[in-house]
């Protein structure tokens, strides 16, 4: 088994973490553990798709109609001889 020391926690990170495991009855070791663990088995590679993350916040509500604006024909190319 391997192990990891963690430093320069952010202030109050360790005392959340010490009133977290005592509400679960663990050991501040044992919750981090529970915490990486629940973390890290989820199987989502941590690149999500942003359309499709954005899509399945949208698809329940019903989705959202857009209105479009008219688009101006294309301007021709600029002229650069002189």
């Amino acid at each position: 088994m391997a192990s990891i020391t963690i430093r320069n926690l952010v202030d109050g990170l360790e005392k959340r973490l010490r009133v977290r495991a005592a509400a679960h009855g663990h050991s501040m070791e044992d919750e981090a553990r529970d915490i990486l663990r629940a973390a890290l088995s989820t199987g989502k590679s941590g690149r999500a798709n942003l359309a499709a993350a954005i899509r399945s916040r949208i698809v329940p509500l019903g989705g959202v109609e857009l209105e479009l604006p008219a688009r101006d024909a294309i301007r021709g190319l600029p002229d650069f001889s002189g």
